[in-house]
């Protein structure tokens, strides 16, 4: 069954991914876009670098056609940032987005999002799927013609990279001297971060900058792992900081100086606190994921702003910053926008603030930057662990947990919060959270706590707590 998750319809290419699937999805968006009266304007279709993404637009561009629905269609690659911000530029309709995000090279997706820019919510979603089942039920399989005067085809680079102009402090990054390493992961912040970069006059040494479908042979996301070739760049080039960004750029990673790997709960963190200092022009609140580090719940109540938490999913951010409440948003799976910007996650802005930030202190090291964020709110680390868990075992789980134990790694259970998963926040101020993933077959365990050892503890327990129940 063809269903939308956290971030839009994923699936294995040539198992549930396939063309007939795919002209079946987007009929039912034609379908949904026809009831709704959202036909004037136009859809944009965008793609990233994934194995056949290009010819999925390139279906879907006919299937909209057909049924006389003005087509925008990326001549490249392009990120899901630029995909939001083209919406609005344009006031379209929406945008239909071909990619996976992070998930590994053997999956694609299919993303919908409004003419907000923001990504579709559930109740436009399930809308959606209320339409599929429909054509599905008609079990015919029809042929779509393309109605060329009804596509057009759109370069998206230009506009978006005068948007990211606007946002961030490149003269300063220039004088700082900063040595700045740089890595697309092959995807689609290629001529796009390491382009604005040099053409602004900061120094920048590119690694990964072209296509590659399977992505070096890995997950085109920013993790440790991924990085590690950046990592060398760093330690071969001396760098004072390394940026990445994953597969649609719409999330990021980090690496300092030396080498490390700098989680993205941290960059959040010291993200907000740079804005705060730097940006009084923007005014509201900070939201986060219920998965996110409360070192934002720390900065926001040290400077009297609003903290909204969200259900897992960045759409729910989005509608917060078009209310006009936020100040900054973010998500620990390295989503983040801020006040005046986009509803969609901007790994590109991300990065470049980091750079900004970094050449403001004076070429700080992050993790330097890190010690006194914690010497100013306390210090807090966290972590997260995946465990394959099917989804009989994750009900039986839910539902023991709709009595969770008192205590759990010695600590006393205060509070159970059930918006996104079951989270269970102890007498220290310590917390877990277990949830299912929205896009694979996996739960995730969250944890944070004022010590390492801390966080480890809860996690094992949590792990130890969950499989008495398979």
């Amino acid at each position: 069954m063809i269903k939308f998750g956290t971030s839009g319809w994923r699936a294995l290419m040539g198992d549930e991914f396939t063309f007939q699937n795919v002209r079946v999805v987007v009929q039912a968006l034609c379908n949904h876009l026809k009831a709704e009266g959202l036909t004037q304007r136009g859809i944009l279709v965008g793609r990233d670098t994934r194995f056949l993404s290009d010819r999925f637009a390139k279906e879907a561009a006919k299937v909209l056609s057909h049924n006389h629905i003005l087509c925008y269609l990326c001549g490249r690659d392009a990120p899901t940032p630029a995909i939001s911000y083209e919406i609005i530029r344009r006031n379209l309709d929406g945008a239909i987005n071909f990619t996976a995000s992070h998930n590994p090279p053997e999956y694609n997706g299919l993303k919908f999002s409004t003419d907000t820019g923001a990504p579709a919510l559930p109740d436009v979603t399930h809308r959606i799927e209320q339409h599929i089942r429909r054509v599905e039920a008609e079990k015919q399989h029809p042929t779509y013609y393309v109605n060329e005067e009804y596509i057009h085809e759109v370069d998206i680079a230009d506009s978006y990279l005068k948007l990211i102009s606007s946002k961030v402090d490149f003269e300063k990054i220039a004088r700082s001297g900063l040595i700045i390493a740089a890595d697309p992961l092959y995807g689609t912040a290629r001529d796009y971060l390491d382009r604005i970069l040099i053409e602004n006059g900061c120094s920048c040494e590119v690694i990964h900058n072209f296509k590659d479908p399977y992505f070096g042979g890995y997950s085109p996301e920013c993790s440790e792992q991924n990085l590690a070739e950046l990592r060398e760049v760093v330690l071969e080039k001396k760098c004072h900081l390394a940026l990445a960004t994953d597969g649609d750029a719409d999330r990021f990673g980090i690496l300092d100086s030396n080498g490390d790997f700098i989680a993205p709960n941290y960059i959040l963190a010291l993200l907000l606190k740079y804005i705060l200092q730097s940006r009084p022009n923007l005014k509201g609140g900070v939201a986060r994921s219920v998965a996110t580090t409360h070192l934002l719940d720390h900065l926001a109540a040290r400077h009297s702003v609003p903290l909204y938490e969200t259900p897992v999913g960045f759409k729910y951010v989005g509608e917060l910053l078009l209310e006009g409440k936020l100040i900054m948003g973010g998500e620990e799976s390295a989503g983040f926008t801020m006040g005046q910007h986009l509803p969609e996650k901007d790994g590109i802005l991300a990065c470049l603030l980091v750079a900004e930030m970094v050449a403001a202190s004076g070429n700080k090291h992050l993790t330097e930057m890190i010690h006194e964020l914690f010497a100013d709110v306390g210090p807090l680390y966290n972590q997260r662990l995946s465990l394959k868990l099917s989804g009989s075992h994750w009900e039986k789980l839910n539902r023991v947990l709709e009595h969770p134990p008192e205590t759990l790694s010695g600590h006393r259970i205060i509070a159970v919060n059930r918006l996104d998963g079951v989270q269970l926040t102890f007498d220290d101020g310590s917390w877990i959270l277990m949830r299912p993933s929205g896009t694979e077959p996996l739960v995730r365990i969250y944890a944070e706590a004022p010590t390492p050892e801390a966080v480890k503890s809860l996690l094992e327990a949590s792990k130890n707590y969950i499989f008495q129940f398979q």
